[in-house]
């Protein structure tokens, strides 16, 4: 039992260090010409600390919107994912009395610690996007998966593409 809290205690330290030393990606610095826009990705992430944990109580909705899907070892929103975040900013905004989960996943690539960490920076950037969309941060909870919770079972880059998403978990 004691071995087990130690061992917990060690994979939040990990965790921290590893979001606090940055992506180990072998491209170009996010925001370098990658059509990035500045607070939504890394930039914004010193507005979401201590929001792991569970901290909403209510009835769970899971597939109400579109997952946001992420290129290999990054967590920078892309382009082509931005409108999907947006539709969730609107349900937020005329929705007052609703919460929301960002979850991370990742695909099966990369150590467990690494994994869970990119997951977290994964579903921070997109709780940072909505933050900038106008939704209150207060209602926006992070969650990091890793590649516990596959989408695809495959080894191959088919479903490792849909393995590194972000979902919402709406709380009413």
């Amino acid at each position: 039992m004691l071995r087990n809290k130690w061992a917990v205690w060690a994979a939040a330290g990990l965790m921290v260090m590893a979001l606090g030393s940055g992506c180990k990606s072998k491209k170009a610095k996010a925001g370098a010409g990658d059509g990035s826009i500045p607070g939504i990705g890394m930039d914004g992430l010193e507005n979401a600390e201590g929001m792991g944990g569970d901290r909403f109580a209510g009835q769970e909705q899971r597939g109400q919107f579109e997952m946001v899907y992420f290129d290999y070892d990054s967590s920078q929103v892309r382009e082509s994912e931005r409108m999907k975040v947006e539709r969730v900013a609107e349900f937020m905004k005329s929705k007052a009395s609703q919460s929301l989960i960002v979850e991370g996943h990742c695909d099966e690539r990369g150590s467990n610690e690494y994994n869970l960490a990119l997951g977290e920076r994964r579903a921070l950037a997109v709780r940072a996007y909505l933050i900038g969309l106008g939704v209150d941060g207060e209602r926006i909870q992070t969650k990091s998966f890793g590649e516990e919770r596959p989408a695809a079972m495959g080894h191959d880059e088919s479903s490792w593409s849909q393995n590194r998403r972000a979902e919402f978990v709406t709380i009413q």
